[in-house]
């Protein structure tokens, strides 16, 4: 029987970094850039014609071959601020952009990623309306309780504005929030090719297929009766500090603890509609360990957020450390009777998470070698603990770390 390839060479998937970009390429309508903010942009303290600068983080493919490199400067500028004034407005934020890399474009936002606003159809970026808040219906209830039995109405009132803020409705954003846009026109791409050095693969490629091969493939819950959840879908070689500065360098955050603090935290975030970019993970265990590891990268809701976890493996790889990670998207939440506590709803296409964490450590400049390795046990169907369904073509990531 012939064995799968051991590594294959996966560029519209994980977006390989190479030495060059093609030169003269033309970029279609509608090509999707993916971005990250270098200025502060806010719609209550923004104006019109505000400068605007990010950075391409991920390359732009066309036809199989990199276009335009990540690490390319985007400019642009405000386009419309628009603060709240009355408690039913919604903040409104435009931002157009009309240059990438030195060649002007026509480019507009399409979403702003793991974020609690909505982008229109025009790109304008809506706000929340505070009145829907579940801070906002808090509050409307612990009025009608006041109107009915009075003190009790007003010790309510009390505990609830020691424990909960007003939530913020304006749109405010730091430097490293992350963004996709639309180009609106083709484009004759003719800008520098920004200086990457090449990803070589990680080899010797049947080592490496036999080593990830040898690995357990999904987590499984805590408990007594533990429940098959997450699939790996990323190996890292290297210490735990190239991990940790990775990480950092690439803009993800640790968790705290679960426990009654960070829990209580939690549902403040909930509550008060904001990020908490040091949330907890509910905790999953590979052959019966707790993770060694966990990052994660929020925006401005505790609802949305890129995040994974990182269990060290027996052994090493040509003297370096071997560690295993499951990375999944939270597109939402709920909450659980059963658990009581919220729970997140995942993304069901795990690859994109994979290509994500990837993509991010590249930019970041902390891959030496990368590989794409198959492993024809794993099922490109199934489902995590809380029943989402998990979705992949089974293979795992190998990075080796600088």
């Amino acid at each position: 029987m012939t064995r799968p390839s051991a590594c294959r060479c996966a560029l519209p998937l994980l977006i390989f970094v190479s030495a060059a970009a093609l030169r003269g390429a033309v970029l279609p309508a509608s090509t999707e850039l993916e971005i990250r903010l270098k200025t502060r942009v806010a719609s209550n303290a923004s104006r019109p014609d505000d400068p605007v600068e990010a950075v391409l983080i991920r390359p732009v493919v066309v036809g199989g071959e990199i276009a335009v490199p990540a690490g390319v400067t985007l400019r642009g500028r405000v386009k419309e601020a628009l603060a709240i004034s009355k408690p039913d407005q919604r903040a409104v934020l435009g931002i157009e952009f009309f240059e990438l890399g030195g060649v002007k474009v026509e480019a507009r936002v399409t979403a702003v990623d793991n974020a609690r606003e909505t982008v229109d159809e025009t790109g304008r970026i809506i706000g929340i309306l505070a009145s829907e808040t579940i801070a906002a219906r808090l509050n409307q209830g612990v009025e009608r309780v006041a109107e009915k039995y009075g003190k009790l109405g007003g010790v309510l009132q009390a505990v609830t504005a020691a424990v909960f803020k007003e939530p913020e409705p304006e749109i405010i954003y730091e430097p490293g929030v992350e963004m996709k846009l639309a180009l609106v026109k083709a484009v004759d791409w003719k800008g520098e090719a920004a200086a990457q050095p090449p990803v070589d693969p990680v080899s010797p490629e049947e080592e490496i297929y036999a080593l990830v091969n040898s690995q357990p493939w999904q987590t499984t819950t805590e408990g007594r009766q533990p429940i098959p959840s997450d699939i790996t879908n990323l190996m890292f070689l290297g210490s735990q500090e190239q991990l940790s500065k990775a990480f950092e360098a690439a803009g993800w955050s640790t968790a705290a603890a679960l426990d009654a603090s960070s829990g209580l935290e939690t549902v403040r975030a909930v509550v008060e509609s904001r990020g908490y970019k040091e949330a907890p993970m509910s905790i999953l265990l590979l052959e019966g360990k707790k993770p060694d590891l966990v990052f994660q990268k929020q925006n401005n809701t505790f609802a949305m957020r890129h995040h994974l976890r990182i269990w060290r493996r027996p052994g090493e790889f040509q003297g370096r450390a071997i560690w295993v990670c499951a990375a999944t998207h939270d597109i939402g939440i709920e909450f659980s009777p059963e658990q009581r506590t919220f729970i997140h709803k995942i993304d069901s296409q795990i690859d994109r998470e994979r290509a994500k964490v990837v993509s991010d450590l590249l930019f970041a400049g902390s891959v030496q070698a990368l590989s794409l390795v198959e492993r024809p046990e794993v099922p490109q169907l199934s489902q995590n603990a809380t029943g989402d369904n998990l979705e992949t073509d089974g293979r795992m990531a190998v990075l080796l770390l600088k």
